[in-house]
């Protein structure tokens, strides 16, 4: 774990764009992982090898890992591609 004062500057050098940014980044096998990321997603994302900058659940949604107090919302888990765009990687719940 590093301790990162301006996690902008990383999220933005990691593919990270503000409509894809939440609350927390990692980086995992070289995957960008952003938000509330349920682990099944991040161990098929690593089983799967895309070719890709990784995963992001934009925002903090209710009923995402971390975030399930009070009414659950639908969310996607996003696949960033590395030309920036996006695809429904997992629809939750």
């Amino acid at each position: 774990m590093i301790d990162v004062r301006d996690i902008a500057k990383i999220k933005k050098e990691h593919g990270i764009t503000p409509e894809l940014a939440s609350c927390h980044t990692a980086i995992v096998e070289g995957y960008t992982i952003e938000g509330h990321v349920p682990a099944s997603e991040i161990k098929r994302l690593l089983a799967e090898r895309p070719d890709a900058i990784g995963l992001s659940v934009p925002g903090m949604p209710a009923g995402s890992p971390g975030m399930e107090q009070g009414a659950a919302a639908s969310y996607n888990v996003l696949l960033v591609k590395r030309d920036g765009s996006t695809e429904v990687f997992a629809r939750y719940p």
